[in-house]
């Protein structure tokens, strides 16, 4: 049975302790996986998204060895690139990543491999993706370019192309082409996200993967190669910190947020300069970085290399002073739900002068006034108006807002109620 969040007006202050990468932890399994040999895989996420690509790669025949809590640990067990034949359909949930990653590395093999996934997975377009693994040796099958779907390969690598408006149909390809049989080349159009990628080709590098790179428009990756074990930390996540940073923001608190490598190759870090530049203090300490709101301005800003923070920052927007433009980033759209239309229309129902655009949303400063709303099924959503409604008047109630938040971020309610929000989980 599904479960609400309830939300009443408050502040926040405190530490924070930021969870793991789900973008390194869903790299470091699929190359662990592929790998010849043991590896380990110290602090990961292990919730929604990457369990279920853990999951998927249980089912293709890797071991994985958890170690849960404070200290998570994982050990996989990794199997050259051979994957075992199975009978099942591959459930990856809701998550995206995984869908498009693992049927990359599933047309390494000569097995057929099928995935399917919920609702919003079956609206999440594959076809890129397919159309440029069958160029390069892959048989496909699939609903009309979406899930459900079926892979096997070998892959004998080649020339092809893939559509650059998800980031993840080139990461897919550039993680799995190094064990094709043959040199690949991949022509990129009109790439999105790209600190995405550059995140894949630090992974890359780190393994002494042999490619070259003409300016993220046209890739070579030689064929024939393999993954080694290895050993590795996952730095905290800045897509799941883009929550307390913005909470502290709006709510004029102050909370340390720990965890973070600002030295690291995620896109969302930005968030930090973005919330600078609109008002809020930044301050780095060697424990953290400490974060106190302040009145924010609004900035007009293009969100193309992190369409993920788009619904946090579309609160900025109803907090900060003049008009908040977010741009440039109509891949938005193509999430876990229509995060553009989504948060404008929850935001709408609670009085928020927000309009839509084709490629962004406009806001401008809102007195905000608590009253139900729907997230979606998208965490990011959900987490989104879980902060609308800190700083709106009444009570908001998040219906079945419970569950989406655990796909990346299963400590939400509990390390913002020790921040002080006034957030709970009602059944």
């Amino acid at each position: 049975m599904s479960s609400d969040l309830r939300i009443r007006q408050s502040a926040v202050k405190g530490n924070i302790k930021i969870p793991g990468s789900k973008s390194h932890t869903i790299r470091a399994m699929i190359i662990a996986g592929l790998a010849d040999g043991e590896s380990v895989i110290r602090a990961p996420l292990l919730a929604g998204d990457t369990l279920s690509c853990l999951n998927g790669l249980e089912e293709m025949g890797i071991n994985f060895v958890t170690k849960p809590g404070e200290h998570s640990l994982l050990k996989v067990k990794g199997s050259g690139g051979e994957f075992r034949e199975s009978e099942k359909v591959i459930n990856v949930g809701n998550s995206g990543t995984t869908l498009r990653i693992l049927t990359a590395v599933g047309a390494l093999s000569d097995k057929t491999i099928r995935f399917d996934g919920d609702d919003s997975i079956r609206k999440r377009p594959m076809q890129p993706l397919l159309s440029a693994l069958y160029d390069i040796g892959a048989k496909v099958d699939s609903n009309s370019g979406h899930a459900p779907l079926s892979i096997s390969g070998p892959l004998k690598g080649g020339k092809t192309m893939t559509d650059g408006i998800s980031s993840q149909f080139l990461t897919a390809l550039l993680l799995a082409c190094p064990l094709a049989d043959g040199d690949t080349e991949i022509d990129v159009i009109d790439l999105h996200e790209k600190p995405y990628i550059e995140m894949t080709l630090k992974w890359l590098d780190e393994q002494n993967i042999i490619y070259t790179n003409r300016n993220f428009e046209h890739f070579t990756i030689k064929g024939g190669q393999s993954y080694k074990p290895f050993s590795t930390t996952i730095p905290g996540d800045f897509s799941s910190a883009t929550f307390p940073l913005i909470a502290a923001a709006v709510t004029g608190s102050k909370i340390k947020i720990e965890g973070l490598d600002f030295n690291d190759s995620q896109g969302d870090k930005r968030v930090f300069e973005i919330m600078d530049a609109m008002g809020a203090s930044i301050s780095h300490e060697k424990e953290g970085v400490v974060v106190a709101g302040a009145q924010l301005r609004g900035m007009e800003l293009d969100l193309n290399d992190i369409p993920d923070a788009l619904p946090a920052l579309a609160i900025a927007g109803c907090a900060a002073e003049g008009e908040t433009r977010l741009l440039n980033v109509e891949q938005a759209r193509l999430k876990e739900s229509d995060r553009i239309r989504s948060i404008c229309v929850e935001l709408r129902k609670m009085g928020a002068k927000i309009y839509e655009l084709d490629h962004g949303l406009v806001i401008e400063k809102s007195q905000l006034t608590g009253t139900e709303v729907k997230g979606y099924g998208d965490h990011r959503i959900v987490m989104a108006l879980s902060l609308a409604g800190m700083i709106a008047s009444g009570e908001t109630l998040i219906r079945d807002g419970a569950d989406p938040i655990r796909i990346t971020y299963p400590s939400f309610v509990e390390d913002f109620t020790k921040l002080g929000a006034d957030i709970s989980i009602i059944k």
